[in-house]
């Protein structure tokens, strides 16, 4: 190994005499995180501006919905595929400089699509393959960047800084795709502009963030250090629950595919009512990330995160039987308040019990985890829907996330029994 850990042992042998910062903008009077958190901003919201302006041109060019599926799986796959070596190089190599080559790698998608769609579309396969290499991209860009931001602040700043953190994908997740389509209504072109400059932005950004101290790999590519993430997460129980409950409670409670069912066919609110659903889990979550930057969970959060996936659920479920409009946005705020505190708890824990040369290979099984449960996820609600009704699929989906819930609480001891967030228990 070599290089200094920046958060010292938090990751290993850490006391919980460790104080979290109870400052609100604890992480933000650190130079480094506020370069990283605008860059993180930046490029989410400029891949939320390019998804919308993809989506819209793609179904307008060919008119057949499986296209539009096709667009996710483009982006979804190299994570897949990729698994072993994202990690890995986050791991041996300068995480910051893979985030900016990476965010340069979707710069350069987006000039190719801008200039695609100057010259005429002839056919979508290109922008298949200009996809393909936005998911190569974001694939490398994941693990390392997650893995980064524990570089960058100490163990107290940790917790307050992946609050905030979080709440830079929120804001860009619900204003990205609002301005994308504003753009896209002027011209594609303005909206593959936007990215491209947005996504030159963020990687300015990372380069200007002075290269952190971090415990990289010296072992030899072999397959065993390739698997290590594997390894680690079947051995460390606190990472295999915290990286399985995500998975499950996301898989089987999501119900976000259906929110069009809904806005239709059940609270009959239209397009606008649409927008509405689709904002209310952010508008949540960023009211929770408030709380919670300035309001630190301190002790038991192992049963606190519990809780909350339980409260998820339940709120699912309320979200499913419900006929009212206001009642059904109130539902869906409150499930993203309460997946804020899960998300929170469950990455904070996740980083602190991982150590830095192995965190690229455990973020890069996470990524892919994360993925495959939001993209199973709205495939098991879609299949249900179809077999038993939008409602049966939700509530049943809701409760089921309750049990796995329960049922992690006795399969994983030691994550429920894990306390506090600025080192290990």
């Amino acid at each position: 190994m070599s290089g200094e850990d920046n958060v010292g042992q938090a990751t290993g042998a850490a006391g919980h005499g460790e104080a979290i910062s109870e400052d609100r903008f604890a992480a933000f009077r650190n130079r480094q995180f506020v370069l990283y958190w605008l860059a993180r901003f930046f490029v989410t919201f400029a891949t939320q501006v390019v998804a919308v302006a993809v989506g819209w041109q793609v179904y307008a060019l060919t008119g057949d919905p499986f296209d539009l599926g096709l667009v996710g799986l483009c982006q979804f796959l190299p994570a897949l595929l990729l698994v072993l070596v994202t990690g890995a190089a986050a791991d041996r190599y300068s995480r910051r400089r893979i985030m900016s080559v990476a965010i340069l790698l979707e710069a350069m998608g987006a000039a190719a699509l801008l200039a695609m769609s100057w010259i005429g579309f002839a056919s979508v396969v290109p922008v298949f393959v200009v996809l393909v290499g936005f998911g190569i991209a974001r694939a490398f860009f994941g693990p390392a960047s997650t893995s980064l931001v524990v570089n960058l602040v100490s163990s107290e700043e940790l917790a307050n800084a992946i609050a905030w953190n979080a709440s830079s994908w929120q804001i860009a997740t619900i204003v990205g795709p609002v301005a994308g389509g504003l753009l896209y209504g002027v011209s594609p072109e303005a909206a593959y502009s936007v990215g491209l400059v947005l996504f030159a932005t963020g990687a300015l950004l990372v380069s200007l963030i002075k290269a952190p101290a971090q415990r990289t790999s010296a072992e030899p590519p072999t397959v065993q250090a390739i698997v290590a993430g594997f390894d680690f997460i079947w051995r460390e129980k606190v990472v295999l629950g915290a990286i399985s409950l995500d998975l499950f409670a996301v898989l089987l409670g999501g119900a976000v595919a259906l929110m069009p069912v809904y806005a239709q066919d059940i609270l009959k609110v239209g397009p606008w009512g649409l927008g509405m659903l689709r904002a209310a889990p952010g508008v949540g979550a960023l009211l929770m990330v408030a709380w919670l930057a300035s309001h630190p969970v301190k002790d038991h959060a192992g049963r606190i995160m519990f809780a909350f996936v339980f409260l998820f659920g339940a709120f699912t479920v309320l979200f499913g039987v419900s006929t009212w409009p206001w009642l059904s946005i109130l539902a869906l705020a409150l499930m993203g308040a309460a997946d804020m505190i899960s998300v929170y708890v469950r990455e904070t824990l996740m980083q602190l019990w991982t150590p830095d040369q192995v965190r690229g290979r455990v973020n890069a099984v996470n990524q892919v985890f994360v993925g495959a449960s939001n993209e199973l996820g709205e495939f098991r609600a879609g299949i249900m829907a179809a077999l038993i009704g939008a409602v049966s699929a939700v509530v049943v989906g809701g409760f089921a996330t309750m049990g796995v819930a329960l049922l992690w609480s006795r399969l994983f001891p030691e994550l429920r029994k894990a306390r506090h967030l600025s080192g290990r228990v």
